[in-house]
């Protein structure tokens, strides 16, 4: 099976379960392990819970593309950190999802990585030609790579590309079952120990390669809860204010840290590569304001120019709902 005909399978198959998410007392939320965030502070502490009145359950995942499956499902209301291209490629197949803030920006926290044995840099990319890549499909690494790719000059049908979510992706790069990986957190710094990577966070986004990740949700689960939607991200933004005080991280840190799976230092290495902005700036003109919508078309037909998808849609700005964030900015 090749890698298009795998992405658009598994697009297919959330795009014929996505509905209206059921009325329920509860809600679930999924979030990434190893990939650590404020709001992960206000999760232990029970802040969602008694903001909005009801239980959260919380459940993780490896990709951004399993949580829209799981939306489509009805299984999840709310993800947090979904990446813009899982998101894109979904709703590109007709799932009705939503942004509803943006949860961080990372440039230098999700990369490509070529095995040190290779001596591949920047400046001898081409040699990759005839490589095989860890890639999670229809990520924001997925779209880094095909950027990347396309910059360097390697022609995509050279190299053996596997759709592998990156826990096991670095697995198999530590084990030279593959060249060069490409993901994000714990598994890119593990990944780092046994290559280098090709470009910067700073030189990607010279490219126009911005990464940014994003708060999703099915619109009629928004559009039936808005209050408990707008008071999540004001809890959300809160936390985020917090972290923002530096004299508060020390109280914080162990708590992300444990919640995320990883130990302290791992964890503040990670955040120290991460900008989480402001509920002021989401709604500014480079994020929520039309960047992103832009951005995410932009995003759609690189997939359609690499055959990763059929199709873009004209716009992506009825994908993103301002209503909660302004709402949550007046609480």
């Amino acid at each position: 099976m090749t890698v298009k005909q795998k992405l658009m399978g598994a697009v297919a198959a959330a795009a014929m379960i996505a509905g209206a998410a059921p009325a329920m007392a509860d809600i679930t939320v999924g979030y990434f392990l190893e990939w650590p965030m404020p709001f992960e502070y206000a999760k232990v502490m029970g802040t969602y819970d008694e903001a909005l009145g009801t239980k959260v359950n919380w459940v993780s995942f490896d990709t951004g593309t399993a949580m829209s499956a799981a939306m489509a499902s009805g299984d999840v209301q709310i993800s947090v950190s979904q990446g813009v291209p899982p998101f894109v490629v979904a709703t590109s197949a007709g799932q009705d999802l939503q942004i509803i803030d943006v949860a961080v920006s990372y440039s230098d926290n999700d990369n490509c990585v070529v095995a040190s044995g290779l001596e591949i840099d920047k400046t001898s990319a081409k040699e990759l030609a005839g490589k095989k890549v860890s890639v999670p499909l229809g990520t924001a690494a997925h779209y880094g790579f095909l950027k990347q790719m396309n910059h360097f000059g390697v022609d995509l049908a050279s190299l053996e590309i596997v759709d592998m979510a990156p826990p096991d992706g670095a697995a198999a790069f530590a084990q030279g079952a593959v060249d060069m990986f490409c993901g994000w957190g714990g598994a890119l710094r593990r990944a780092k120990e046994h290559g280098n990577v090709l470009l910067t966070g700073a030189e990607k986004e010279d490219l126009g390669i911005l990464v940014f990740d994003v708060t999703s949700a099915p619109a009629a689960f928004v559009a039936e809860n808005g209050d408990l939607v707008a008071k999540f991200l004001k809890v959300t933004a809160d936390a985020n204010a917090m972290w923002a005080d530096e004299s508060k991280r020390a109280e914080m840190l162990p708590v992300i840290a444990k919640d995320a799976g990883m130990d302290d230092k791992a964890a503040e290495e990670t955040l120290a590569g991460f900008i989480f902005p402001t509920v002021d700036d989401q709604l500014g003109a480079k994020w929520l304001g039309g960047g992103a919508q832009e951005f995410m078309k932009g995003v759609a037909d690189v997939f359609v120019s690499a055959g990763s998808i059929p199709e873009a849609k004209p716009s992506y700005e009825g994908n993103v709902n301002l209503g909660p964030l302004k709402a949550a900015q007046g609480m």
